[in-house]
């Protein structure tokens, strides 16, 4: 169950944001682009071992998108900082799911004071902005954007993208195709345009030069999110644990069940409960 949100102001825009759990270490874990709360709910484990605060992201969940432009994970970023220094977490464990993944590992590079550990579930990004495993997020936005909405998912359903990812991902696809039908579309496909041709802004060599530990998990049949890209990120990172888990096309309760255990392996192996603060 997802509790109750408070609501924190950032420039004109109004975020949920979910603070649950009293124990320890602190995590402050991100949902993916088009996520909310209850999907960071389904990934991480269950109960009040550990503190967890998220915060639904401009235009996600029933957050407002608010009018400051451009949107961009380094806004996400200190979005997530500001709700952090609202609650009095000083120090955290930094992790999430997709976009959620590239906003923990920018707050990790650009706040090494802060971040404890790191956790990355299915990554779309590694270093480089706009990799091409995101350009579906831009095509769907430039159609929302463009067309009327059953006309645009009319069009989508009959691209050569389309077919490639109903053979190769079809999760992914139905994912996409539910931009289509989301209340807030037109706002919500500046967002994604923005943030498929965005990036975490980490370099290589700066991923390389993290020294805490971390955890990456990839999972396979899926072609926004490659187990390349989680296989990189875990080679770079100095001393990163990677977990490979069942691909949610295949099996979801598996998949789900899988990140939650590796997830609280994680937290339970490399944190000290009594020392986080």
């Amino acid at each position: 169950m997802v509790a109750a949100p408070t609501i924190l102001l950032r420039d004109d825009a109004s975020l949920r944001v979910f603070d649950t759990g009293q124990g320890r270490p602190p995590v402050v874990f991100q949902h993916g682009l088009g996520g909310d709360a209850a999907q960071v709910a389904q990934n991480f484990p269950d109960g009040p071992s550990c503190r967890r605060l998220t915060v639904e992201c401009r235009a996600q969940g029933s957050s407002g998108a608010g009018t400051t432009r451009p949107f961009s994970i380094a806004m996400f970023a200190d979005d997530v900082l500001a709700a952090a220094d609202a609650v009095g977490l000083d120090r955290f464990v930094a992790g999430g799911i997709s976009m959620g993944a590239a906003i923990a590992l920018r707050l990790a590079a650009r706040h090494p004071d802060r971040v404890t550990g790191l956790v990355l579930v299915r990554p779309a990004w590694a270093f480089d902005a706009a990799p091409q495993n995101m350009r579906p997020y831009v095509e769907v936005a430039e159609l929302i954007l463009s067309r009327p909405l059953d006309d645009a998912r009319d069009i989508f359903a009959a691209s050569a993208t389309a077919a490639r990812f109903r053979t190769a991902a079809p999760d992914n696809l139905a994912s996409l195709l539910g931009f289509f039908a989301r209340a807030n579309a037109n706002v919500f496909a500046e967002v994604m345009r923005a943030i498929a041709n965005d990036g975490p802004g980490v370099t290589r060599a700066a991923a390389a030069g993290l020294a805490l530990p971390t955890l990456v998990i990839g999972s396979g049949i899926d072609l926004v999110h490659p187990l390349a890209t989680a296989r990189s990120l875990a080679d770079t990172i100095p001393n990163a644990a990677f977990v490979e888990v069942t691909p949610k096309a295949t099996d979801k309760e598996r998949h789900f069940a899988e990140i939650r255990a590796a997830i609280g392996s994680f937290l339970n192996t490399n944190f000290d409960k009594q020392d986080q603060s």
